[in-house]
């Protein structure tokens, strides 16, 4: 299987060369003919890398050490579902699955567009096939994941333990798919750009794929912080590590654009801006790959120092300066067809709300690439630490929840007294009274008692539009809330989708703000029998076992945990060490609640069986996570394909649609 994998890649790599070259032909020419077969070869491929992945599986689950690649990710001690998933567990399987993930997109696209979008359709062909090449090229020169070992080992070293993890399963390919999905929104911004057809059809036709990018890109920034929760045992989610920020920099941007490319949509605006973010979301996307790949830096979550960092900086130098060529080329063609009027309008406000979001993208861009930097420079490594990405990132990113509450809620074109007072004096009101009861219930920390403020007032704009959009459905059609609340939705998904991502987002600020801003540490050394108190919690030690796994050796504690006398739960911190790569591990023991996380790791225990324990106390964790879910189930609302009212007349579509169009007219 290892020699049908390696020739399916070689191929695939000439196929994805011949569709670049006739799809670029086919558009100079004007020959439909070598279109449509750039086409199937574009299927082609897809089918090719198809092959080389069931090859690699097949080679994993068969444990066919002869590959150096199988020998280095899995063993035989190891359970069929962490050998599924070390396919992404080292570098070469990990540069594959993106590239089918890629071929898989190409081909979907292709076959969504083969009625439309004529024009466009061979440069995006030729942009996401070169993409396509890349990996090609680097999988067949540089990292073959099916290169053959001189004598074939009794047993592979397995899996890193770290990645032994049932998040690990999934949070790589969601990852992935919402990085290359940027790929498609660039192809077609390369096309309209190349093309000339610079209307906003290549917008309408990109739209649901930036938002299933997006989406899924969440979903992995979402289980990657779990992971770091419940695995690396530090009492935190997110630590501004650089492969962290390589897959949140392109989150940013895409947000930026989601928000934008509803200006152009409705106004004719920001039109350079919109090709500007695709461009930079698509670079961000390669970018951070690049980081994650090439051993610049020292991250728990990089691939160890390879030679891919060459083929990435060439091919996105390359890449970036025909895009940006082609931008120039047609500045004449995108100018805006009307003209900002006022500060305070719809506007204005996605306006700053993009600015903000790019903003805070080269505030993390530049903490990023600073060491690298530095020691370029000076020679001299100077790293960047949480501070400074807080100190910089927390005011922007109140403001941009600010502007969440603001945007949806503030008229076009220009606000008028009337139109503020009627729309924010209920959410103000509402976030006022709130707040000076939190003060007064000693919520006393400064930049908390700002953030659960703006939370409120945010969360009330979003109440607020539910509420009048409620009102206005049952006025015109009758029937009780919940069907209102329900036609509402499906007459505009995409509306109220948005309004329940951004109360995701409120949720999700909500648990960052309790967890960061109230978190107690503390560490306690215990005997068996013996108990600590810390916080409203009391923990006592019963005992520390041994225990022999297949793979490891665990060391388990058993703490009872009480709190004002009452029994809640027990929990059973680990200390593992993998016999495969003698490397200890630490096991997270986790009691989770509405209000609370105790987060408690074994860090470390003597001869004489005393035992000590790093004791985290987060509050609001569990808001984050439900942000981020609530996030997901609006992102795919807003996706859905809105409910149409085919064969009804007219009067009837229009009538049943006013009270929406009242609204985005008010």
């Amino acid at each position: 299987m290892g020699d049908i994998g390696g020739i399916a890649l070689q191929w695939a790599c000439v196929v994805a060369c011949y569709a670049v070259i006739t799809a670029l032909l086919g558009s100079a020419y004007k020959r439909p003919a070598m279109i449509e077969s750039a086409a199937r070869a574009t299927y082609g491929v897809a089918g090719l890398v198809t092959i080389a992945m069931i090859a690699l599986w097949y080679a994993l689950l068969a444990h066919d050490f002869r590959l150096q690649y199988v020998a280095s990710v899995s063993n035989r001690a190891m359970p069929a579902f962490y050998t599924m998933a070390a396919l992404w567990g080292g570098q070469e399987g990990s540069l594959l699955l993106w590239l089918w993930i890629l071929t898989m997109y190409s081909a979907l696209a292709v076959w969504q567009n083969r009625q439309r979008n004529r024009e466009l359709m061979p440069y995006v062909m030729a942009t996401l096939m070169t993409t396509a090449l890349l990996f090609l090229v680097m999988l067949v020169v540089a990292e073959d994941p099916f290169r053959v070992l001189p004598h074939e080992p009794r047993d592979g070293q397995g899996l890193n333990p770290l990645l032994q993890n049932p998040l690990m399963v999934i949070h790589p390919p969601n990852l992935y798919l919402g990085f290359v999905g940027f790929s498609v929104p660039f192809a077609f911004a390369m096309g309209a750009l190349a093309s000339g057809r610079l209307d906003t059809q290549w917008i309408r036709s990109i739209r649901r794929w930036t938002l299933v990018a997006w989406l899924f890109l969440t979903i992995g920034i979402l289980l990657g912080g779990q992971w770091a929760y419940v695995e690396l045992g530090w009492g935190g989610y997110w630590a501004w590590d650089p492969v962290e920020n390589a897959s949140l920099m392109p989150w940013l941007t895409g947000t930026a654009f989601l928000h934008s490319i509803m200006i152009q949509e409705k106004k004719g605006m920001l039109k350079v801006w919109n090709m500007v973010l695709v461009i930079l979301t698509y670079g961000l996307s390669i970018f951070g790959t690049f980081l994650t790949r090439s051993g610049i830096i020292a991250s728990v979550h990089a691939f160890a120092q390879s030679s891919l960092g060459s083929y990435f900086l060439f091919y996105l130098a390359g890449v970036l300066t025909i895009a940006i060529t082609l931008l120039i080329k047609r500045l004449p063609q995108l100018r805006s067809d009307h003209r900002l009027e006022s500060v305070l309008s719809r506007e204005s406000s996605f306006l700053f709300n993009n600015l903000f979001l790019v903003g805070i993208m080269f505030a993390v861009l530049w903490g990023t690439m600073f060491p690298i930097i530095s020691e370029a420079v000076r020679g001299v490594k100077i790293s960047v630490a949480a501070p400074f990405f807080n100190q910089v990132n927390v005011p922007l990113g109140l403001g941009l929840l600010l502007l969440a509450g603001i945007c949806p809620l503030i008229a076009w074109r220009k606000a008028s007294a009337r139109n503020l007072r009627r729309n924010f004096l209920y959410p103000l009101t509402l976030s006022g009274v709130v707040t000076a009861g939190l003060y007064a219930n000693g919520i006393r920390h400064v930049v908390a008692l700002i953030s659960f403020s703006i939370c409120l007032f945010v969360c009330g704009t979003i109440l607020l539009e539910f509420y009048r959009g409620i009102r206005a459905r049952k006025a015109s059609s009758g029937g009780t809330v919940l069907q209102a609340l329900r036609t509402l939705v499906q007459r505009n998904r995409r509306r109220y989708g948005g309004y329940t991502v951004h109360f995701g987002v409120v949720l999700l600020f909500i648990g960052i703000t309790g967890s960061s801003a109230y978190q107690i540490e503390e560490n306690v050394v215990l005997l068996p029998g013996e108990q600590a108190v810390v916080g409203p919690f009391t923990l006592q030690l019963h005992s520390l076992n041994r225990q022999m796994e297949p793979t490891h050796e665990a060391f388990i504690a058993t703490l009872r945990v009480s709190r004002h006398n009452d029994y809640l739960t027990t929990l059973y911190p680990e200390k593992r060490v993998y016999f495969a790569q003698n490397q200890p591990t630490t096991e997270v023991a986790l009691r989770s609640s509405l209000l609370e996380d105790l987060y408690v790791i074994m860090a470390g225990f003597e001869a004489s069986t005393a035992v000590t324990f790093k004791v985290f106390i987060n509050p609001l964790v569990f808001w984050m996570w439900m942000g981020g879910l609530v996030m997901v189930i609006g992102t795919i609302v807003a996706m859905w394909p809105e409910r149409r009212l085919a064969g009804l007349a007219p009067h009837y579509e229009a009538r049943h649609r006013e009270p929406v169009a009242a609204r985005e007219a008010r």
